[in-house]
C-alpha cells in the first residue's frame, strides 16, 4: 500500500522481546499512551502517579527499551523551565514507578533508565502498528474487507487524546505525531469506504472531520469523492472551491495537484470516478527515487569526528523523533576549499541507508555573483521526485509548497552545496520527519533556526599528511617525509590546496617531493596568512597554473572572465578564438588538472574560488590587457549572433535581425526550431549574464541588441525575472553612458517585459522614454518599435484612438522598413483599436489583412498571433464558431513554440466563445486551464480570467464557487488599480446580500 499512512518511526529493541522459554517479570503488564497514559496488570490498574510522572512512564514507553539518561528525561518532562531539583525529582518518580510496575521491568543503566522485559503487545501503540501492518498485507492481497476491518480496530484502541494531560516538550511533539498518524489511518480507512462503495455513509464523517481540519487536504478530496459519487457533484465543486479559497486565504497557496485533477475530472465527468463495481486491489506506485549524489572521493581522509557528528545527526531524522525536532537539518561551514563538499558527499553517500526513498543535490552557487535562484532549484527538485513539468507552479511559495508535499511521508536526503545564506536554503528544506538536509556554505548559518551547526577547520598535520600519501604514494613521501610535512604546512593543511600540490607531483614522476616543497617555500606563492577570504588558497592555485602549458594557462585566465554559471563548449570556443575541436583538448586537460570541473557533457564550469584566481591571473599576465577585452567581446558576439538566428527562425519576415549591431564572430545554426529554442533557453542563464556584463563598456549596444534578439526568455514566462532584472540593469547603463540609441532599445525591452506581465502604468512610462530616446538617436526601428507598445497600452487604458495613432504610426514605420512580420502584427493590434470603438466590421477586416500578411511572409510562431487576433474580432461579431476554429490553430501554434503565457491567454479567449455560445461548462474547463498556464497581462489578467470562471460557474448554479472567483479577482483589480474593480464589486453584490 504505497503511498499509505507511515507507521510512526520507533526503534525497536531486542531488549523488549522475552527470552525464549523464560517468563517475563512484565509479561502480564499492560500500557496505553493512546490516550491517558494508563498501566495495567492483569486486569488491574496501577496508579501512574503525578503528571510529570506520567510524562516519565511516556517517555520511557515510547523508546521501547531503549535507556534513556537523566539528561534527556529531564529535557522531556520540563525542557528549558527545569526546577533545581529535576534529577532528584527524576530518581524520585523512577523509584516510584518501579514500585508500582515491580522489579526487572524498570531498571537503571548507564545513568539512565529504561523499560524492559515486557511482552510484544504491550503497549497500545505497538498493537495499533502490528494491525496497520497485517491490514497492509492485506491490502495488497486483494482482501479489502479485511484490510479495513483490521485499520477499524487499530483506529479503536485510541481512547481520547494520546498522551492526555502529560505536561512536556516531548509528549507535545509524540502527541502530535500520534495525532497526525490517526488520521491518516482514519483517511485510509475512509478511501477503503469508498472503494467499497459506502460513499453515502462516508460523507458525514467527512464533513465533520473536514470542519475539524481544514486544511487537510486529503480529506477534502476524499469528500468531493463521496459527493459525486453520491451523485452530488455541484457540492463536490462547492469543496473544491472553498478549500481553495481557504488555501488561498490562510496559506497563500493553490490546492495540491490531486485536488485540482479530482475538480477537473468531476468537471468533465470522468467514468473512472464511477463507483467500483468491486472491491479492488490498489496498484502499487512506484515513485521515483533520485539518486543524485555525486560520487565521492577514494581518497577521503580523516575528519572521524564531523563524520561521526554529521552522520548521528542524518540517522535521527529516520528514527524516534525524541528531540522536538521534525527533521535533521545540519550546516557545515568554512573557507572555501577546506573540504566541506567532500566531507558532505561522504557522510551523505554513508547514510543512503537510512534513506531509502532517494537523495537530492545541487550546488547553490552561493560563492558566486548569482547565486542559484531556490525557485529554479526547486522545479529541478521536483522533476526528480516524479513531477511532471505541467504540475509545477511559477512562484517560489507554490514550488516551495508542493515540494514539501511531495517529500511527505518519504525519506529523502537534501545535499544542499555551496548555499549563500539561510534565506536561500529555507524554502529547499522538506518539512517532515524522515527528511533531512544537509548543507554546505562559507557563512554560519546562525539564523538558519534548528540547524546543527559544524565549523569545519582545515585538517590536523598527522591527516594532511596522510592525505598527500594517499594521492602520492608511500615510497616517494617515506623517502621524503620532511619535506612532504614542509608542503602540507605551505599548502595551510588546507584539504583543496593538498589535493592539488600533491596531483601536480603525482603527475610529474621526474620531480621530487623536496622539488615541489622548494617551490612553495616561496612566499609569493603561498598565504600570507591563514584567513577565510576569497583569495585563501592562492598559493596553491598558483602552482597549479605555475604548471600549464601556453595555451593551457591561456584559456584558463580567459575562460574565468566570463559571467554566469557555467560555459558551454561552443561559447568558450568563441572566447578563446579556436576551432570546438581544439577547445575540447584544451579544457579536458583542464579538467584533468582539477582547476577546471566537467558539468556535464560539452559544460565546463570552474570552483568558485578558482574563477577568482583565473580572473587575477588575467588581470596579471593577459598582455596585453586588450586581448581580455576582445576574448569578452567575442563571446557577446557568439551570443548575439546565434540568438538573431533563433530570432529569425521564430520570425521569418522580422527585419529586426537586419538592424541589429554587427558582428564579427560567428554564432551556432539549427536545422529546426525546436533544436534552436533548446539552446536559447539552456543558455538563458549564461546569455543573460554576458548581457550584464557588457555594462560600462564599449559592447554597451551590442549587449542590449543581445537582449532584444532573446526577447522569448520575457515573453515565454521561462526565465522573465532574470530578463526584466537585465533589462533594468541595461537601461541604467544606458543612461549613464548617455547613448539613447541603446537606451531607447532598451527601454524597449523592459516595456516588453513590463506588458507581459500586465504592469500597465510602469510600462506607459518606460515606452514613453523608449519613443523619445529612438526618435533622439533617429532610431525608426526602435521607434516603431515604442509606438506599437505605446497603442497596446492605449488598448489596456481604454483610449481606444489614441491607440488607434499609435498603431498607425508603427505601421507606417514598419512599412518603411520593409518589416512584414511586425508590419502584420501591428494591423492585428489595429483590429482591436477598432473594437474597442465598436466598429466590429473594420476591427474583423484588419485581422484579416494582418492574418494574411503573417501567411504571405511566412510567419511561423506570430502567426499564432494572427490567428488570435481574427478569433477575438470574431466573438465581437458573434461568430464563435468560426472564432473557436482560429483559437484552436493559435493554440497549437503557441504550444508548439513553447509560448506558455500565450497559449494560456489563447484558453481564455476560447472558454470566453464559449460562455457566449452559452456553453458554461466548457468555458469553465478553459478558464482554468489558462489560470494554470497563467496568461500575457500578469495579475490583471488573471483577474479578468477568474471574472469570466466566475460566470460560468454561476451558469452551472455553483453560485458559491463563482461568488470566490469574484472575490478573488476584485482583489487583484483593487491591487492593481484596475477599473474593472467596480464591475466585478457589482457582481458580489447580489452574492453578499444573499
Amino acid at each position: 500500500m504505497d503511498g499509505g499512512p507511515r507507521v510512526p518511526e520507533q526503534r525497536r529493541s531486542d531488549a523488549t522481546r522475552d527470552a525464549p522459554g523464560t517468563p517475563a517479570p512484565g509479561s502480564d503488564l499492560r500500557f496505553s499512551v493512546l490516550g491517558p497514559v494508563r498501566a495495567w496488570r492483569g486486569g488491574e490498574p496501577l496508579a501512574t502517579g503525578s503528571p510529570q510522572q506520567c510524562a516519565l512512564l511516556a517517555a520511557l514507553l515510547l523508546r521501547e527499551g531503549r535507556t534513556a539518561t537523566a539528561g534527556e528525561l529531564i529535557d522531556a518532562v520540563w525542557g528549558d523551565e527545569s526546577p533545581q531539583q529535576a534529577l532528584a525529582a527524576i530518581r524520585t518518580y523512577a523509584s516510584r514507578l518501579r514500585k508500582a510496575l515491580g522489579p526487572g521491568v524498570l531498571v537503571s543503566e548507564a545513568g539512565g533508565y529504561a523499560i524492559r522485559s515486557l511482552s510484544r503487545d504491550a503497549l497500545d501503540l505497538a498493537a495499533a502498528e502490528e494491525l496497520w501492518s497485517d491490514a497492509e498485507k492485506a491490502r495488497q492481497n486483494g482482501d479489502l474487507c479485511q484490510a479495513r476491518a483490521l485499520v477499524n480496530k487499530a483506529l479503536g484502541l485510541w481512547d481520547g487524546e494520546p498522551l492526555a494531560r502529560v505536561p512536556g516538550p516531548y509528549a507535545e511533539t509524540q502527541r502530535a505525531r500520534l495525532e497526525e498518524w490517526r488520521l491518516q489511518l482514519t483517511e485510509c480507512r475512509l478511501d477503503m469506504d469508498l472503494e467499497q462503495g459506502c460513499h453515502a455513509e462516508a460523507v458525514s464523517e467527512l464533513t465533520a472531520l473536514t470542519a475539524a481540519h481544514p486544511l487537510r487536504e486529503r480529506l477534502r478530496e476524499l469528500l468531493m469523492l463521496a459527493l459525486y459519487r453520491s451523485g452530488r457533484q455541484a457540492e463536490a465543486l462547492a469543496v473544491y472551491a472553498d478549500t481553495r479559497r481557504l488555501l488561498a486565504d490562510e496559506l497563500g497557496v493553490d490546492p495540491r495537484q490531486g485536488l485540482a485533477e479530482l475538480q477537473q475530472r468531476i468537471l468533465r465527468a470522468d467514468p473512472d470516478l464511477a463507483e467500483p463495481s468491486a472491491p479492488a486491489a490498489e496498484p502499487a506506485s512506484t515513485p521515483l527515487r533520485p539518486a543524485q549524489l555525486p560520487a565521492k572521493v577514494p581518497d577521503f581522509t580523516g575528519r572521524a569526528a564531523f563524520v561521526t557528528e554529521l552522520s548521528d545527526v542524518l540517522s535521527s531524522a529516520s528514527s524516534e523523533a525524541g528531540t522536538g525536532s521534525v527533521m535533521a537539518v545540519s550546516a557545515v561551514a568554512g573557507i572555501g576549499g577546506v573540504g566541506k563538499t567532500t566531507l558532505a558527499v561522504h557522510v551523505a553517500h554513508a547514510s543512503r541507508t537510512s534513506f531509502p526513498d532517494g537523495q537530492l543535490y545541487v550546488d547553490l552557487q552561493g560563492a558566486g555573483a548569482r547565486a542559484a535562484e531556490p525557485e529554479t532549484v526547486l522545479g529541478s527538485f521536483l522533476r526528480a521526485l516524479g513531477t511532471a513539468d505541467s504540475a509545477i507552479p511559477d512562484s517560489l511559495e507554490e514550488r516551495a509548497a508542493l515540494y514539501r508535499s511531495t517529500l511527505d511521508g518519504r525519506r529523502v536526503l537534501v545535499l544542499l552545496d555551496n548555499a549563500r545564506d539561510a534565506a536561500q536554503v529555507r524554502p529547499l528544506l522538506p518539512g517532515t520527519e524522515g527528511c533531512a538536509a544537509l548543507i554546505t556554505g562559507r557563512v554560519r548559518m546562525v539564523d538558519l533556526v534548528g540547524a546543527h551547526l559544524v565549523d569545519l577547520d582545515v585538517m590536523s598535520p598527522e591527516e594532511a599528511l596522510l592525505l598527500f600519501t594517499r594521492i602520492v604514494g608511500d615510497e616517494r613521501v617515506a623517502a621524503e617525509r620532511e619535506a612532504a610535512l614542509d608542503v602540507v604546512a605551505a599548502c595551510g593543511f588546507l584539504p583543496l590546496a593538498i589535493r592539488i600540490a600533491a596531483s601536480r607531483l603525482a603527475a610529474r614522476r621526474t620531480w621530487t617531493v623536496s622539488v615541489l616543497a622548494a617551490k612553495l617555500a616561496d612566499e609569493r606563492r603561498r598565504l600570507d596568512e591563514l584567513q577565510a577570504g576569497d583569495l585563501a588558497v592562492k598559493a596553491t592555485f598558483e602552482l597549479g597554473y605555475g604548471q600549464l602549458e601556453p595555451g593551457q594557462a591561456r584559456a584558463f585566465r580567459l575562460l574565468g572572465m566570463a559571467d554566469g554559471p557555467d560555459i558551454s563548449l561552443a561559447a568558450a570556443a568563441a572566447v578563446l578564438d579556436l576551432s570546438a575541436e581544439a577547445t575540447e583538448d584544451l579544457l579536458e586537460s583542464l579538467v584533468d588538472t582539477s582547476l577546471l570541473e566537467s558539468a556535464a557533457p560539452g559544460r565546463y564550469r570552474y570552483h568558485d574560488l578558482v574563477r577568482l584566481y583565473a580572473r587575477a591571473c588575467a588581470e596579471r599576465d593577459e598582455l596585453p590587457p586588450v586581448e581580455r577585452e576582445a576574448a569578452m567581446s567575442r563571446l557577446l558576439d557568439f551570443y548575439l549572433a546565434t540568438a538573431a538566428t533563433i530570432y529569425a527562425i521564430e520570425r521569418p519576415g522580422d527585419r529586426l535581425v537586419d538592424d541589429l549591431e554587427a558582428t564579427e564572430h560567428p554564432g551556432l545554426r539549427f536545422a529546426e526550431g525546436t533544436a534552436a529554442l533548446d539552446w536559447l533557453y539552456a543558455e538563458a542563464s549564461a546569455l543573460l549574464s554576458c548581457v550584464r556584463q557588457a555594462a560600462g563598456t564599449d559592447r554597451l549596444r551590442r549587449a542590449v541588441d543581445l537582449l532584444w534578439a532573446a526577447r522569448d526568455l520575457a515573453e515565454s514566462g521561462a526565465n522573465a525575472h532574470q530578463y526584466e532584472a537585465t533589462a533594468r540593469a541595461m537601461c541604467e547603463a544606458t543612461q549613464a553612458a548617455r547613448d539613447v540609441r541603446a537606451e531607447g532599445r532598451a527601454r524597449a525591452t523592459l516595456t516588453n517585459v513590463l506588458l507581459v506581465s500586465g504592469r500597465i502604468q510602469p510600462a506607459a512610462e518606460e515606452a514613453r522614454l523608449a519613443m523619445e530616446s529612438a526618435s533622439a538617436a533617429g532610431d525608426s526601428t526602435a521607434s516603431s518599435w515604442a509606438a506599437q507598445d505605446r497603442g497596446v497600452i492605449a488598448l489596456h487604458q481604454h483610449r481606444y484612438m489614441d491607440g488607434k495613432v499609435f498603431f498607425d504610426q508603427a505601421i507606417e514605420g514598419f512599412r518603411a522598413a520593409d518589416n512584414g512580420l511586425c508590419e502584420a502584427t501591428a494591423l492585428c493590434n489595429l483590429s482591436r483599436a477598432y473594437m474597442g470603438v465598436g466598429d466590429t466590421m473594420k476591427a474583423i477586416e484588419f485581422a484579416q489583412r494582418g492574418l494574411a500578411r503573417h501567411i504571405e511572409v511566412g510567419s511561423t510562431m506570430r502567426l499564432g498571433n494572427g490567428h488570435y487576433a481574427l478569433g477575438v474580432a470574431l466573438i465581437t461579431a458573434g461568430r464563435h464558431r468560426e472564432a473557436l476554429n482560429q483559437f484552436s490553430e493559435a493554440l497549437t501554434i503557441f504550444m508548439d513554440h513553447r509560448q506558455r503565457l500565450w497559449a494560456g491567454t489563447t484558453h481564455f479567449r476560447i472558454a470566453e466563445a464559449h460562455l457566449a455560445a452559452r456553453r458554461p461548462a466548457q468555458a469553465a474547463q478553459h478558464a482554468e486551464q489558462a489560470l494554470a498556464l497563467e496568461c500575457i497581462g500578469g495579475e490583471r489578467m488573471q483577474g479578468t480570467v477568474l471574472t469570466l470562471l466566475g460566470h460560468a460557474l454561476s451558469a452551472l448554479s455553483q453560485a458559491d464557487r463563482a461568488a470566490a472567483c469574484w472575490r478573488e479577482a476584485l482583489n487583484l483589480y483593487q491591487e492593481n488599480g484596475a477599473p474593472e474593480a467596480a464591475d466585478v464589486r457589482a457582481l458580489l453584490t447580489p452574492a453578499t446580500a444573499a
